[in-house]
């Protein structure tokens, strides 16, 4: 069988093509009250021409200006897993700070997994191994931001097989439907490219609803499948999600970033509620 765009069959595709009205890429600016998150897979800052070049990613990173954003691929994968960014000129140009996480030294994140924010604290911060052949995890930071308020950050990137992808959902889910007040976003690279019941991301709807619709963003040339996924616990605090798709984001990874406004209440706000 003829097979296009990283292995997936030429029927596969065709039929994709034609469910675009379920999946519309959206670009452009959507600027609303509260934070833009954002989540972009770097490629490892490997882009469509082949090039390695972290400073053309970094100029990607500051570019969409995001006030927390879920990088994925963002360490080498095996031996010491070195970090692939600078984060010191990031925090200094976008002032972009890096959450903790232990683990090997030279590495910025967890299996990966990086996550990025503008002007606030952690309050807390977890890195999980989830479950699958590959080794994958997720980095739950909850952030106290000072342009908007409390979040808890899960930043993960799923396996390729979907069998994978249903247990690490499920391993999520544990998280995300959590009792507790502050408002939880799962942003990453979630390698489920179908739209129908077989999809692995189904099992969130059992808790959270409908999911925001699928905005595609790999390959970044020519974006046909919705990698990349923002999904909140509160579909209320969530903006239309769009692709960050410009000349730049096009060159410097096969994934386009995708961005969206979540609108959070202040820490003084939730104090005089209370």
């Amino acid at each position: 069988m003829h097979r296009l765009g990283g292995g997936l069959p030429a029927n596969i595709l065709e039929r994709i093509r034609m469910r675009r009205d379920h999946a519309e890429p959206v670009t452009g600016s959507i600027e609303q009250p509260g934070v833009l998150v954002a989540s972009y897979n770097v490629h490892k800052c490997v882009g469509t021409d082949g090039r390695f070049d972290p400073e053309r990613t970094g100029r990607v990173i500051r570019e969409i200006d995001a006030d927390v954003i879920a990088l994925q691929e963002a360490d080498k994968r095996f031996g010491d897993r070195n970090g692939l960014l600078d984060l010191a000129r990031l925090e200094r140009e976008a002032g972009l700070t890096a959450v903790p996480v232990s683990g090997q030294a030279k590495a910025h994140g967890w299996h990966g997994n990086v996550v990025l924010f503008r002007r606030g604290s952690v309050r807390d911060v977890h890195q999980i191994k989830l479950p699958g052949l590959e080794p994958r995890g997720a980095v739950i930071a909850e952030i106290e931001l000072e342009a908007g308020g409390a979040i808890r950050i899960v930043a993960a990137h799923f396996g390729l097989l979907r069998h994978s992808r249903t247990r690490q959902v499920r391993a999520i889910l544990d998280i995300m439907n959590d009792r507790e007040e502050t408002p939880t976003l799962l942003m990453g690279d979630l390698n489920e490219w179908r739209l129908n019941g077989r999809s692995a991301l189904t099992i969130f709807e059992t808790a959270f609803g409908e999911l925001p619709p699928a905005v595609p963003s790999f390959p970044s040339r020519l974006p046909l499948l919705a990698l990349d996924r923002l999904i909140s616990n509160r579909k209320e605090i969530l903006s239309p999600i769009i692709a960050h798709d410009t000349p730049l984001a096009r060159l410097a990874s096969d994934h386009l970033p995708i961005k969206a406004w979540v609108s959070l209440a202040p820490a003084g706000d939730r104090l005089k509620a209370a």
